[in-house]
């Protein structure tokens, strides 16, 4: 049989950077195939080509041993290809039956594509309301919506970009097992992940680039993570130093916080009570949807409904304030969003810094454009940040480029207190191991970090203390070294000591 797909030559030229050298790319029918390399290697760019969402310069694409031209993503489908994008290509205005809709046979009514959400949700184990819109949901659950989306067109080839990177050990898994249930049908999937593990367990293949060129095809499961690390970045990125904390004063305090969500699709957060000190990082776990989007508007501002003395910050009652007044205090925030809230997509990097950042403003809202494009220029530097200066739009940068950028921005304005979302989104091994590093270093000098991500391993490799969010309820603190994945992962659940009794009085003080 011929293969699945087979590139030849592709090149990709953009003004400040040659995204794709020369690529080529065999996949058989039925194989999971892993594209690895570090931000701005080129990845996302080679399968936007493939998908027909970007037109290559030069090169061939066989498709079953057929030469074709991919002109756009209908073609693409037509051919049997889906893609799940690492930036998610959903309408925010309309619901996820809506937004799927879009993309299958127009013969089927909008009933039926609901129906055949549901169906192939509850197949695949991955919680998905049809009827919702997908401005109530958080990443994880719109990373969700495009893997269903992608599965419904029953695809002959199935791109994969970072799938995984906002999603619980718990539903990886079962992702796992419908991959693994596709190939065995004969579909080919391209699977783009950081995470050198899932690769490793996964795939049989592995298409290794590096500035845009391809440096070696292996087979992962006979390479160690040390080696593939190698092969991406050139070395081993360097074990994390996680010294003991020396927590200092409460900087960050939560008290009974009740808050009746602002969506019909969103989440009442109940009782919430929570302690951060200076010179500590507290770790919130937590399945996608369970009140984290809800807890972190309400921490940065966003939401300034709660009682002022609901929430704390630095000795003062701060429940009410604007997010300036929290940025004048000291609180600086990641949103888990990188383009549209942490980034304005069509601004240059250097005037993104005034988001968060008024260093360079000056009497009068004059801006020192020269200082702030040292400024971005710096950060670039510091962070390693691959784009092609401080004046580069946002959305030039590749997807783990922007989100170095955007921590970069947060941490080097030395902030006392950091709450952030998803830290190492898509970014490579050896930008996730710096992002950390500094993360645990501005720790170490005394700021009081908040982290909430869905990824255990980075919860238990940063934190000091841990905490779950369930249901908009909070569970008691554990120290990292008393926790274990398995406790975190029940108490993920909703089933940590005493949450039955405390949702049981909240139910009882509802109804009274």
């Amino acid at each position: 049989m011929s293969e699945r797909l087979a590139l030849a030559g592709i090149t990709k030229r953009y003004p400040a950077v040659v995204a794709n050298d020369g690529v080529s790319l065999r996949v058989a029918p039925g194989e999971i195939h892993a594209v690895l390399g570090e931000n701005g290697a080129g990845k996302s760019t080679l399968m936007k080509v493939i998908y027909g969402a970007v037109r290559p310069d030069a090169g061939e694409i066989r498709f079953d041993g057929v030469p074709v031209t991919v002109r756009n993503p209908q073609e693409a489908r037509r051919l049997g290809i889906s893609m799940v994008f690492q930036h998610f290509s959903l309408f925010e205005t309309v619901t996820v039956a809506e937004n799927v809709w879009l993309g299958l046979d127009r013969s089927l009514s909008l009933a039926q594509v609901a129906a055949r959400i549901r169906a192939k949700a509850g197949e695949y184990g991955l919680e998905l309301d049809p009827d919702r819109p997908v401005h109530t949901l958080s990443v994880g659950e719109r990373q969700r919506v495009e893997i269903v989306r992608a599965l419904l067109t029953d695809p002959r080839l199935l791109i994969l970009d970072e799938p995984t990177s906002v999603l619980t050990p718990q539903a990886v898994e079962r992702l796992f097992v419908t991959l693994r249930q596709l190939a065995g049908t004969g579909c080919s999937i391209l699977y783009i992940s950081h995470k050198l593990d899932e690769i490793r367990a996964l795939c049989s293949a592995c298409t290794v680039m590096r500035a845009g060129k391809v440096t070696g095809v292996v087979d992962p499961r006979q390479e160690s993570n040390a080696s593939l690390s190698r092969l991406m970045i050139g070395a081993e990125p360097p074990p994390l130093q996680h010294r003991p904390s020396r927590a200092g004063a409460v900087a960050l305090a939560v008290r009974g916080l009740s808050l009746p969500r602002l969506s019909p699709f969103g989440v009442d957060l109940a009782d919430v009570s929570l302690e951060l000190r200076a010179g500590e990082v507290l770790g919130i776990a937590g399945v996608s949807g369970n009140g984290q989007q809800e807890l972190l508007a309400a921490l940065s501002g966003e939401d300034a409904r709660a009682p002022a003395a609901a929430i704390e910050l630095l000795g003062e009652a701060a429940g009410r304030a604007s997010p300036r007044r929290r940025r004048d205090l000291g609180l600086h925030f990641v949103p888990e969003e990188r383009l549209g809230r942490g980034a304005v997509p069509t601004l240059s990097l250097a005037a993104n810094l005034l988001l968060t950042r008024r260093e360079s403003l000056r009497a009068g809202g004059w801006i020192a454009r020269a200082q702030l494009a040292a400024q971005a220029g710096s950060i670039i530097g510091r962070f390693r940040v691959r784009a092609g200066g401080p004046h580069s739009p946002a959305r030039s940068l590749s997807g783990g480029n922007l989100q170095k950028f955007i921590m970069g921005r947060e941490i080097d304005a030395n902030p006392k207190v950091l709450i952030v979302a998803q830290p190492t989104w898509g970014v490579d091994v050896g930008a996730a191991a710096q992002i950390r590093a500094a993360l645990l270093a501005l720790r170490d000098a005394g700021c009081a970090v908040l982290v909430v991500s869905e990824e255990l391993d980075e919860l238990f490799e940063l934190s000091d203390r841990l905490m779950v969010i369930a249901k908009g309820r909070m569970s008691p603190p554990v120290a990292r070294a008393e926790a274990s994945v398995e406790q975190v992962g029940e108490w993920m659940s909703g089933l940590w000591p005493g949450a039955a009794d405390a949702a049981a009085a909240g139910c009882a003080e509802q109804a009274a």
